[in-house]
């Protein structure tokens, strides 16, 4: 038998759960609200930017949601590692590091060390075909 206490407990995780589960990453590209923002608050045909969902609708297309990620490295594109060009590497460390601080080498965190990870496999993949 469950007690009250326990379901007051279950109830408030629940609640926690869906709140931030709201608030979290969507659609293909698990796109945050704060990136849909910094991207330039793309969306839909015919949406408005201050309709609460609207973010997430975008998010959760994968038309839209490319824009979005076109908009977020439109937006934060440069030369992050100072080789001279801008290029995959730097949108991966942009992506990796955020545009705010694309400059940060990967490698010293465990993020960053998975964002290196996928991009030489990737990387690899495409300079064997």
């Amino acid at each position: 038998m469950i007690s009250p206490a326990q379901v007051l407990l279950l109830s408030i995780l629940l609640i926690a759960l869906l709140w931030t589960g709201s608030s979290g990453y969507c659609g293909p590209y698990n796109i945050s609200r704060v990136y849909w923002v910094d991207a330039g608050n793309v969306t839909l045909p015919d949406d408005e930017p201050e309709r609460n969902n609207a973010w997430k609708d975008c998010a959760r297309n994968y038309q839209c949601a490319r824009k979005i990620i076109e908009g977020y490295l439109q937006r934060f594109g440069k030369d992050c590692n100072g080789d001279g060009v801008t290029d995959c590497y730097d949108y991966m460390m942009i992506n990796g590091n955020g545009g705010y601080g694309c400059t940060s080498p990967l490698n010293r965190s465990e993020n960053g060390r998975r964002w290196l990870r996928r991009y030489e496999e990737c990387r690899s993949s495409h300079l064997v075909n």
